[in-house]
């Protein structure tokens, strides 16, 4: 179903995103941080509907249609560096930066932050570029909301 898409992002030198394809891939990255510790709770779900819904200016059925799209980009998807260095390539650092926090307030969504969780974040940070210190600030701004 993603093949296209998939084999695009991944190509050595990938052409930036269209703006519908970054919000589906950054999407996705929220989603694979979600199940990474094997629960993939609802509270995870609503938090990654309204991100996109504040983020992208959409309906709670358009969020919640964006998210479906992204759990089946997200099973598709190659391996986390791939498919993470993919997204680094494709898309600006603000963005990236603004999808970090996004993943930090995915991860805190169900109370607590798994062994898991942790892990994946800081190799997907890393693999997007983004700073310790940025990352940093973006799980405290997270932690706020």
């Amino acid at each position: 179903m993603f093949s296209d898409f998939l084999s695009r992002l991944t190509q050595p030198q990938p052409d930036p995103l269209v703006e519908d394809d970054a919000r589906l891939a950054l999407t996705a990255l929220l989603v694979r941080i979600a199940r990474s510790d094997n629960d993939y709770a609802d509270t995870e779900m609503a938090r990654i509907d309204r991100i996109s819904a504040e983020r992208y200016g959409l309906s709670p059925f358009e969020a919640a249609a964006l998210r479906a799209r992204a759990e089946d980009l997200e099973a598709e998807a190659p391996d986390t560096v791939r498919f993470t260095r993919a997204i680094k390539e494709a898309v600006a650092y603000d963005h990236r930066l603004a999808v970090v926090q996004a993943m930090w307030s995915v991860a805190l969504a169900d109370g607590h932050r798994s062994g898991e969780e942790d892990s994946l974040l800081r190799l997907v940070v890393s693999l997007l570029g983004v700073s310790d210190v940025d990352s940093a600030l973006a799980r405290q701004r997270a932690a706020k909301i």
